[in-house]
């Protein structure tokens, strides 16, 4: 920022605060309007950008205590004076500026005045207003918080269960068509985000690049399910082989059967835990957790209904529901 341009604006206004609001006030009216103004969450308008980076400044200014002491002091000295470039004009101006200082005081003084103003913008070797402090890209007085970091881009992709679980590096094409790489990290969760650091869009001015920031939907898979680290299955099993018991086979993602022991009489719901088989990350390793559902046959032939009645009339004569018709009438 030029130093005209300390007269020029109202950063108190741009806030939307008061001359003397205090830091705890003034950095919650500035938190709450970088959040409305942020270009992440206006993305492609250009107008909240440049609000986002004209709030920004202002706050740069009078979040910091000697710089918002100076530009009250430049503010004053401008309520009705301007710097111009030479001619009567010119001259016009500074004697503006320098009747706040000499006001009653001899040539001498007014000297001394002359060589301190002089001193505040950095004048003193013949350099103009746009070097010294005020000469920053972005800086502004005392380069006003450094250059502007370029804006993010936002990048989807949809991946399938298997490469979220196992992790894989993918490419995909940039918003100028140009395309990147981007590392799957193995165990990545359905709507997470990963960010690629300087990838974004570069700065206007000189500064830090932004970022990529790619969000990830991974597509259901047809047997599985993710539990954290661990992977969910369910497995049928026949009413005999929960009442009687049996071995049966359980499938794994991505690798061979393993063989599970169903214990007699192990009723639908029940979880049976094969160690290690889960989703392996840098972080460590999941289980497969295969849950057991008794199959009702929906169809009989004659021989087995009357296989079925006979056992009917054997089995034990319990209401397995009476605890939780007992439990329900308080």
């Amino acid at each position: 920022m030029a130093s005209q341009d300390w007269f020029d604006k109202d950063f108190y206004s741009v806030l939307g605060v008061s001359k003397d609001v205090s830091d705890a006030d003034l950095k919650k009216t500035y938190r709450k309007l970088a959040r409305k103004y942020h270009p992440d969450s206006n993305q492609g308008d250009a107008a909240a950008e440049a609000k986002f980076k004209e709030i920004s400044e202002a706050y740069s200014v009078l979040s910091d205590t000697e710089q918002r002491q100076e530009y009250d002091q430049i503010r004053a000295m401008g309520s009705g004076a301007r710097f111009t470039a030479g001619g009567q004009g010119g001259a016009g101006g500074f004697e503006d500026v320098f009747s706040m200082f000499n006001q009653g005081r001899g040539g001498r003084q007014q000297a001394q005045d002359f060589d301190d103003i002089f001193a505040m913008f950095n004048q003193q070797q013949g350099g103009g207003f746009g070097t010294g402090r005020f000469g920053q890209s972005t800086g502004g007085f005392r380069g006003y918080g450094g250059p502007t970091r370029g804006a993010d881009v936002t990048a989807r992709t949809t991946i399938d269960f298997v490469t979220a679980t196992k992790g894989e590096t993918i490419t995909l094409q940039g918003e100028d068509g140009k395309p990147f790489k981007v590392k799957i990290p193995a165990g990545v969760a359905d709507g997470q985000k990963i960010r690629l650091r300087g990838r974004g869009r570069p700065s206007p001015d000189g500064g830090e690049s932004g970022d990529i920031v790619v969000q990830i939907t991974v597509r259901p898979h047809p047997v599985f399910t993710r539990d954290g680290l661990n992977l969910r299955v369910t497995v049928p099993v026949t009413f005999t082989e929960a009442a009687l018991g049996a071995t049966i086979e359980v499938p794994t993602l991505g690798g061979d059967p393993v063989k599970l022991r169903v214990a007699p009489g192990t009723p639908s719901g029940r979880v049976l835990r094969v160690k290690g088989r889960g989703v392996e990350t840098a972080k460590g390793t999941g289980d497969l957790l295969a849950e057991v559902q008794v199959a009702v046959p929906s169809h009989l032939d004659d021989a087995a209904r009357e296989a079925l009645e006979r056992f009917q009339s054997l089995e034990p004569k319990e209401n397995p529901r009476a605890e939780m018709m007992s439990k329900a009438r308080g």
